[in-house]
Parts: C-alpha cells; sequence; structure tokens
C-alpha cells in the first residue's frame, strides 16, 4: 500500500524538509539509494517511481532531521535485456543524435551546424537500408540466384531462383523495405510510451534545457522521422530502378527515377530550411508536407515493385547488381564531405579558434559524428561480409570464387575500421605514457596535500590514493584520443573515393606498395573478426548491464548518457528517459513544496544532469523551496563541454540564481567522471570565479584518511565515483542546506 500523497490535502508540515534523492547511471535500487531495506514506492510505477523508508524501519530520518525520499529511473534507460542489447543496432543512431546537442554556443553558425548534423543522421538512415538492399538484392536476388552453385542444396532458394530475375528483385526488396517498417513501427511506438507524464503547461524556452521534456513529441520530431523514412524508401527505389535501367531505360523508369530524385532532393531541402522543419505552425502545409512526402513515397515504392517485376526485359550479366556499388560509395563520400565541412564550420566559428582546456576542444559535434559514421560503416561492412561468406560456403580470409564479393566502398570500410582501431590503439598508449608522469607529479602532490607526513604503515594506503588519481586524471586525455581516432575515420571514409572509381583494396596495395593479396585478405578476415568481437562485447555488456548495477556502471553508461537527449536530429535514437523524468519529478518536487517547507534536491553522476534541467522547469514560488546538492557529478568536467549550447557556463550560473545559490558540489581527485562546477581547487590553480558561485563547490579528500580509524583494521575506503551517501561529509552538506531552507523560511512572510 503506497504512503499517502503530498497533495492529498493535508497542510503544510512546519519545519520538515524532504531530502529528495536521484541515482546516477549505477541504477542503484531505491533501499540502497536511502541506505534501508525496508522500503515501499509512494508514487510512479514499475518502470520509475519515488520511494520511502517503511515507518517501522530504524532510517527514517536523514541528516538534519530530513524526510528521506528517492526517485529510482534507471528502468526508463535500460531497464530489459531487450532494450539493452539494441544498443549494437542504435549506437550509430544515437551518437548521431547526441551531435546535434553538441553545437557550439554562441555564434551566427549554428543553423549551418544543424543542418549538417541532421544530413549526417540522414545519411546513416541510407547506410541502414542499403545494408539490407546489398544482402537482399546484391547478394541474395542477383548473385546467389545467379549462381548454381550457390543454389545447390538450398532447395529454399531454388524454387525463387527459377523465376524472371524481376520478379525475384521486387519479391526480395521487400525485406529492405520491411526493415526500413520496421524500424518505423518501433519508432512510432517507443514516442507514444511517455505521453502521460508530459506537463501540459510545459513551454521550450530557447536553448536552455526546460525544453528537453518536449522537443521529442514536437511537431519537429515527427517531421524528422517522416522524412528519413521516405529517404529511405526513395533510396531504396533508386537501387531498383538503377538495376532495371542497366536493362534498357523505358519512359517508366524515366519518369520514375526523376520522381525519385525530386522526392530525395525534397527531403534534403526540408532538413537544409531549420525554419521550415522547427518554427512550421501545427496543421499548416510545411507541417502536413513531410507527411505527403512520405505518402508518395510509398506510392512510388508500389510503383517501383510493379515496373520491376512486371516489365519483360533482358536483364544483363554482371558480377554484381547493376549501379548499386556506385551507390554505395556515393553515400559514403557524401557523408565525408558533410563531415569535414562540420569540423571546419566548427573550427571556424565566431569564437572558435578559443584555446582554453576543453575536452573535445569545441569540436564534439564532428568528433561523435565522424564516430557514428565510422561504426556505422564498420558494422554494415560486417553484416554484408558475413551474409557473403554463409552464401558462398567459403571462411572470410578466402577470396569468394563466386558471389560473395561485397561492393568495393563495404572492403574499404572493414579494411579502414581496423587500420583504425589499431591506430587509435596506438595513440592511446603514446598519450598514455606521455603524460603518466605529469599526472604522476600532479597525484602526488594532492596526496602530499592530503596527507601531510603519512606514517610508515600508511605509505600503501597513499600509494593505492595516487594510483586512483592518476587513473581519474585520464579523464581530460580522453578528448585528443576521441579526436585523433574521428581523423582516422575520415580519412578511411575517404577511401570511398576510390571506390567509385572502381579501387580496390587488394589490387592497390599490390600495385602500390607491394603487398601479396593473401596479406590483405588476412587483415581483411581479422577486420571483420574485430568488428564481430565489437558487437559480441557490446552486446554481452548490455546483457549483463541490463542485469549487474555494478557493471551497468561501466557499460552502461554510454547508453544512459545517449538516451538522455531527445530525439531532434535522428529519430530513429533510441528513446529518451528525460521525456518521463523531467515532468515527473518536476511535478513531485511541486507536491512536496506545497506540504513541507522545503526540499533538497540530492543528484548522483547523472541524477545530477537531470536535477539540472528539471530546477529549470519549476514554478517561481516552489524554486524559493528548493536547495541542490550535487556530488560525483559530470555537470561541468564533461556535460558543460561536450554541450556547451545546453549545459555551458551560462546555464549552470543560471541554475544557481534560480535556487538563489542554495547549492553544493562535492568531488574528489580520485573520480574519473564527476568533479568541480565553478572553483577547480586544486594545487595550483586560481579561485578565478567570484562568489557566491565560488561557495558551491567543497572538495572531498578522498578517502577521508589513509590510517584505519580506532577500532577498526582497515582505512576508509576510496570512494571515486562510488555514491557516499553514507559518508558524514555528505550529512553535512545536506544539513547545512536544509538549516538554509529553514532560514529562508523563517525570512518569509
Amino acid at each position: 500500500m503506497r504512503e499517502e500523497s503530498p497533495s492529498s490535502g493535508q497542510g503544510r508540515l512546519s519545519g520538515e524538509i524532504v531530502e529528495l534523492r536521484v541515482h546516477g547511471v549505477a541504477g542503484a535500487g531505491a533501499g540502497q539509494v536511502l541506505g534501508c531495506r525496508d522500503v515501499r514506492q509512494v508514487a510512479g510505477d514499475r518502470r520509475a517511481g519515488f520511494y520511502r523508508p517503511r515507518t517501522q524501519s530504524r532510517h527514517t530520518r536523514g541528516a538534519g532531521g530530513t524526510v528521506l525520499e528517492a526517485y529510482q529511473w534507471s528502468d526508463l534507460a535500460s531497464g530489459t535485456a531487450a532494450r539493452t542489447l539494441s544498443l549494437v543496432f542504435l549506437l550509430p543512431f544515437m551518437l548521431s543524435n547526441v551531435t546535434f546537442w553538441m553545437r557550439p554556443a554562441g555564434g551566427g553558425l549554428q543553423s549551418g551546424v544543424t543542418v549538417l548534423c541532421r544530413l549526417v543522421a540522414l545519411t546513416l538512415t541510407l547506410v541502414y537500408a542499403l545494408t539490407a538492399a546489398g544482402v537482399a538484392l546484391d547478394l541474395l536476388a542477383w548473385k546467389c540466384m545467379g549462381s548454381s552453385r550457390c543454389l545447390a542444396g538450398r532447395g529454399w532458394l531454388s524454387w525463387l531462383g527459377a523465376r524472371p530475375v524481376g520478379l525475384r528483385l521486387a519479391l526480395l526488396a521487400l525485406v529492405p523495405f520491411a526493415a526500413v517498417a520496421l524500424v518505423w513501427f518501433l519508432n512510432a511506438r517507443q514516442t507514444r510510451s511517455y505521453g502521460a507524464f508530459r506537463l501540459p503547461t510545459a513551454k521550450p524556452q530557447g536553448e536552455h534545457l526546460t525544453a528537453l521534456d518536449r522537443w521529442d513529441v514536437s511537431p519537429r520530431a515527427k517531421r524528422l522521422h517522416a522524412i528519413h523514412v521516405a529517404a529511405a524508401f526513395v533510396t531504396l527505389d533508386v537501387v531498383l530502378l538503377a538495376a532495371r535501367a542497366a536493362a534498357g531505360a523505358s519512359v517508366t523508369v524515366v519518369v520514375l527515377s526523376a520522381l525519385a530524385g525530386a522526392l530525395l532532393a525534397t527531403c534534403v531541402v526540408l532538413l537544409c530550411v531549420p525554419g521550415l522543419l522547427d518554427s512550421a505552425p501545427i496543421a499548416s502545409t510545411t507541417d502536413r508536407m513531410p507527411l505527403v512526402l512520405r505518402a508518395v513515397a510509398g506510392g512510388l515504392t508500389v510503383a517501383t515493385l510493379g515496373s520491376v517485376a512486371v516489365e519483360p526485359v533482358r536483364w544483363p550479366r554482371s558480377n554484381g547488381l547493376p549501379g548499386y556499388d556506385d551507390i554505395v560509395a556515393i553515400v559514403f563520400v557524401t557523408q565525408t564531405a558533410l563531415l569535414v565541412a562540420l569540423a571546419v564550420l566548427v573550427l571556424w566559428r565566431p569564437g572558435g579558434r578559443d584555446r582554453r582546456p576543453a575536452l573535445l576542444r569545441g569540436l564534439g559535434a564532428a568528433v561523435v559524428a565522424a564516430v557514428a559514421t565510422g561504426l556505422a560503416g564498420a558494422l554494415s561492412g560486417e553484416l554484408v561480409y558475413r551474409a557473403a561468406s554463409l552464401l558462398s560456403r567459403q571462411p572470410l580470409m578466402l577470396r569468394p570464387r563466386d558471389l560473395a564479393v561485397p561492393v568495393p566502398a563495404y572492403r574499404w570500410a572493414i579494411l579502414a575500421f581496423f587500420l583504425t582501431t589499431i591506430a587509435a590503439v596506438t595513440a592511446c598508449a603514446i598519450i598514455i605514457l606521455s603524460t603518466r608522469t605529469d599526472r604522476r607529479r600532479t597525484a602526488a602532490a594532492i596526496a602530499a596535500r592530503d596527507y601531510p607526513a603519512p606514517p610508515p604503515e600508511a605509505n600503501a594506503q597513499v600509494r593505492r590514493v595516487e594510483r586512483a588519481v592518476i587513473r581519474a586524471s585520464f579523464t581530460e586525455q580522453l578528448g585528443s584520443l576521441a579526436i585523433t581516432y574521428a581523423c582516422l575515420t575520415v580519412i578511411g571514409l575517404a577511401a570511398s573515393v576510390l571506390a567509385l572509381v572502381g579501387l580496390e583494396p587488394n589490387p592497390l596495395a599490390r600495385s602500390l606498395l607491394g603487398v601479396p593479396s593473401n596479406v590483405l585478405s588476412v587483415v581483411m578476415a581479422i577486420g571483420n573478426y574485430l568488428i564481430l568481437a565489437v558487437v559480441v562485447g557490446l552486446l554481452v555488456g548490455g546483457l549483463f548491464a541490463s542485469r549487474t548495477a555494478g557493471f551497468r556502471r561501466y557499460v552502461g553508461v554510454l547508453w544512459d548518457l545517449g538516451t538522455f537527449w531527445p530525439r531532434a536530429a535522428h529519430p530513429f535514437a533510441p528513446p529518451c528517459y528525460t521525456e518521463r523524468a523531467v515532468p515527473e519529478l518536476t511535478d513531485r518536487i511541486c507536491q512536496l513544496a506545497r506540504r513541507y517547507d522545503g526540499v533538497v534536491l540530492s543528484g548522483h553522476s547523472q541524477g545530477s544532469v537531470i536535477l539540472a534541467a528539471t530546477v529549470l522547469r519549476l514554478p517561481p514560488e516552489v524554486r524559493r523551496r528548493v536547495a541542490l546538492l550535487t556530488y560525483a557529478s559530470p555537470l561541468k568536467r564533461l556535460c558543460a563541454q561536450l554541450y556547451p549550447a545546453y549545459l555551458g557556463g551560462p546555464v549552470l550560473h543560471e541554475i544557481g540564481d534560480q535556487i538563489g545559490w542554495r547549492w553544493l558540489n562535492l568531488w574528489s581527485n580520485t573520480d574519473p567522471i564527476g568533479g568541480w562546477i565553478f572553483s577547480t581547487q586544486r594545487p595550483g590553480d586560481p579561485r578565478a570565479c567570484p562568489p557566491p558561485a565560488v561557495l558551491v563547490d567543497r572538495r572531498l579528500r578522498d578517502p577521508e584518511d589513509v590510517l584505519a580509524p580506532p577500532g577498526d583494521s582497515t582505512p576508509p575506503p576510496i570512494w571515486g565515483h562510488t555514491p557516499y551517501e553514507s559518508d558524514d561529509r555528505y550529512a553535512a552538506a545536506v544539513r547545512e542546506l536544509a538549516d538554509r531552507l529553514r532560514a529562508d523560511r523563517a525570512q518569509r512572510p
């Protein structure tokens, strides 16, 4: 039985303060967050809800006598194994969607960055459709069914292999169309999943976090969805029409091809004019245009299938589906051009030459877009290559004699992924070795300041602390590694130009470098198995992350961080849990503020980011009764640098202003993710931030001591990024904020 709701009509509880805890990506249970086993749900449902200790529990109160409550949201992001396993297949879409939110702050080029991010996202949809077409049409319908060796012993294919080429192309084209329809259906279903949790009074405002929980269901998202579906259908039509044109052009083929080109150009134009996509009123002509576009694309698909299946023509003999190689290469070359343009635009934006330390030097959108496209190309090449190997009944490192020779663009993508991975691993080793001396020196200075003149028996623990600080400081080096990997990925994608002119890896390496063909074949096979290992690793990691809270801290962090952002660039990205979490938290805080004298919002890790979005949504009368405690928070160290337009310095200062700077942030040097927000307080760093922001950050010595306390045999643990609600310094921070709320309440009439 649930506790009575705070909005049940009871009077205000004078002097009572609620401490509302929001966990991070680790997905800890409510009992663990509250520090007691006996808890009960007081609001929400089985996927996300609010919990309190039972009245008979010994731990019903927090520091300073606060009423304890926890919000558990972990199942929204990765609650089921099936949903977490989809990380493998939706990861490129999710990464491309995140690039939209990595736009640089300020400047007059934001619309250009937005357009390029959305065009890159569109090319990923085209790669998805072309991959399905490569397996169903190029490998199966054209190569396998035209080979007696492939059909031997496969009765389930022989019946279709005896049919005319056009008919089998039309029938097997239903497979890639069904693949597009599948993500269409899943996306539409996911979009409706959180509809009941929206606040009807929500009004998106500018670029701040206030609009996060509204953007995903706005007309913009629906228009994006229709545009991507239409573009995918048209791309598949182009594949069929290109093959049909090779058998001889006809009036029908010319008309359908012209219509397909016009539809694809319309999709691009709609994405290139943000005003048409973002600002058009509901039920206007512009609002209905993407839906009409999708309907026309569906009609074109029906006409194309009919033309290919019915028209009697003499199909040419070729080693692959006519035109398919060039179409894939053109899409890859287009991706390369878009990535280069995005990088140039970000670098040369106003203020783009600012060389202050930043995780990705302002290149977040370009870097993540490159990683997304490179991963999509590698996964597509692996799928096509694996299907080719199965159909040809030959191992990957042998060159198939008859049918299973994937198009050159996929071979270049696999080779590029292998070389890029090897180069990235080498770069990682170089960065680790080259920065280790500086990181070790900094760690020694921190340990010397925190534990001056430790006794000899504490030397081992001091060394463990120094190693923890060294590992935690490597986070600042990840930006250089990511930029290196992105540059190598773009170079690898540029190899698609070679595929467009018919050059393949084996002959080119043999003629230019003298590398034997069998050596490069082995390298290609290793690249395939490397991609397969990545896929298996993501699958296994996703499975364990959905079942083990501790494992999710390391594997699920990518998923939880990526699904925080609504679908504003790629409509096939995973659903955004912010759609529900922010409005649900907002509503609950409003209820608590009406009944109690104040609410201390306590957020660990990603929970602090959720609370940041929630604070900006609270009504003014509620914000006056709210205080914020963040710990192990990535708000500044990661989020403000990766998403400067939405979580940059001005937004963080606005959060402080909105709640009267009743804000404390706890951080430690052993934390690889969380950190300071306004003032670093590290050895040698000046306190440049003026009051009251400078009073927010509280650096914790971690561990509190290197000696075991009296009566104990082991020293205090090194918390790192682990939640530390049981630490006395956390309790002191809660007590301080609760006292501030009581004092402010006493001063109000």
